[in-house]
């Protein structure tokens, strides 16, 4: 907002409205931490903030009340039917739903509307992301394979986008744009393969009616949609329940959060030319001062309506859940989860784990080379090719940032792994983590801000 005196003001700014915050101190105090919540690295900076918080609870003098803390029971109960869960595991099947939700209205958006939706220009992140995921699994199984953390092989494979950006931006901040949209479509067809993985690989004793009281509720939302049904509430509610069915069923309840994103309207319900239209309209008829005051309040509120209604349900959805997603979600995700202890006893059972040096591998190098092969045969093939001044340099900085695990690794480890491994696979991603960020701040730093003439 501007701080220009109107014409024929008596010189001084008016009165803020009613709840607003007065004078240049406010904003003096808000804009940095406004900067800091649109930067790219935001999303990365609070999730290894929350990381460092765990460990330090896992390993300072309160450490006995980290797991007693998460592993605290909670139910929820109506009538006969009641639910018990763990804090840990609210968070990780309730909460870590939203988080899945965002990713699916993301897949949704960028598909209809984004970098996806050309087919030459989503050749590149779509082969990247399969060969950054098929690579590192392959290197996962021939270290491992056979032995007791064998199924725990799809935590070689997702892209943890906050932190992959993150150390793109505070690494190499000069990089060719094309690398960023790269690194977004390879993430989000990255995210797609990951839920597919989670769903068919990591259920476990399906209960079918139950699933397909799932499928009946998440028609439903179609039917409602049919039946221009506007009201919020009527679709959570049906996310609830789609919830509801899905937990105890085998599969894992945060796709009910996947179902509702790819069931979100991407057309808005009111074109931008009707809008205006109805702005002009309204705005030609209302006086400044009606009387009685608010008068016109009715053909304002329908006005503001309509607005709203200008842009889909997924790009409104999409906006009002991303910052929960990202910076409450998330982190709260990495609170719970990666309190492990660092001992000279840990780090030895890391160092003799299988498990922990096929993950470790896999991650640092499994990943940036499967994300490397591919992208250098669809470029020598001819059926794509790098985004302006994005150089093989850059490919690999950016396949090596894309190593780095966390959030879905460690979800995926609750699903797969036995109890006894949890705390190894938690510091072995860590350590991979360390060492892939590590990896990519090297070459995307060597590569520096000029464009190589090397030959795509």
């Amino acid at each position: 907002m501007s701080d220009r005196v109107p014409e024929g003001g008596s010189g001084r700014p008016s009165s803020p409205p009613d709840g607003a915050f007065a004078g240049p101190f406010f904003r003096r105090v808000t804009a940095p931490l406004q900067s800091f919540l649109e930067a790219e690295s935001a999303s990365g900076v609070l999730l290894l903030a929350a990381t460092a918080v765990a460990l330090v609870w896992a390993n300072g003098p309160w450490r006995e009340s980290y797991d007693r803390t998460w592993e605290t029971v909670a139910s929820f109960r109506v009538g006969s039917f009641a639910i018990s869960e763990s804090l840990r595991g609210w968070i990780g099947e309730g909460l870590m739903s939203i988080f899945f939700l965002v990713v699916a209205l993301e897949i949704k958006r960028e598909v209809l509307t984004g970098e996806l939706r050309d087919r030459r220009t989503a050749v590149v992140p779509f082969v990247a992301a399969v060969g950054g995921m098929v690579a590192p699994a392959v290197v996962f199984l021939a270290i491992d394979a056979g032995h007791a953390g064998a199924h725990g092989w799809g935590m070689a494979m997702p892209t943890d986008i906050a932190f992959a950006l993150g150390i793109l931006a505070l690494a190499a901040p000069g990089t060719p744009p094309g690398l960023k949209a790269l690194l977004l479509g390879l993430a989000i067809v990255d995210d797609l393969l990951t839920i597919v993985v989670i769903a068919v690989f990591y259920s476990r004793g399906v209960s079918w009616p139950s699933v397909g009281l799932a499928a009946a509720i998440a028609s439903l939302v179609l039917v409602f949609q049919r039946l221009n049904v506007r009201a919020t509430s009527a679709y959570a509610s049906l996310g609830v329940g789609m919830w509801l069915a899905l937990h105890g069923s085998g599969l894992s309840p945060t796709l009910s959060g996947v179902a509702l994103g790819l069931l979100t309207p991407a057309v808005p319900l009111h074109r931008p030319r009707y809008v205006s239209e109805e702005a002009h309209r309204i705005a030609d008829a209302t006086t400044d001062n009606p009387d009685p005051p608010d008068a016109d309040a009715g053909e304002w509120l329908y006005l503001a309506e309509l607005s709203r209604e200008a842009v889909s349900p997924l790009a409104r959805l999409e906006n009002q859940l991303r910052p929960w997603a990202v910076f409450f979600v998330v982190p709260v995700f990495a609170l719970a989860n990666a309190g492990v202890v660092i001992s000279v006893t840990t780090l030895g059972a890391v160092l003799h784990s299988r498990f922990a040096w096929a993950l470790i591998v896999a991650r640092v190098v499994g990943k940036p080379a499967g994300i490397g092969l591919a992208i250098a045969l669809a470029v020598r093939s001819g059926v794509g090719r790098l985004p302006a001044g994005v150089t093989r340099r850059h490919v690999i900085g950016m396949g090596a940032a894309a190593g780095i695990p966390f959030t879905v690794s460690l979800f995926i480890a609750q699903l797969s792994l036995p109890i006894g491994l949890l705390g190894v696979s938690t510091l072995s991603v860590l350590v991979a983590a360390v060492l892939s960020a590590a990896v990519a701040v090297v070459v995307l730093r060597s590569v520096g801000t000029q464009s190589s003439e090397e030959p795509r």
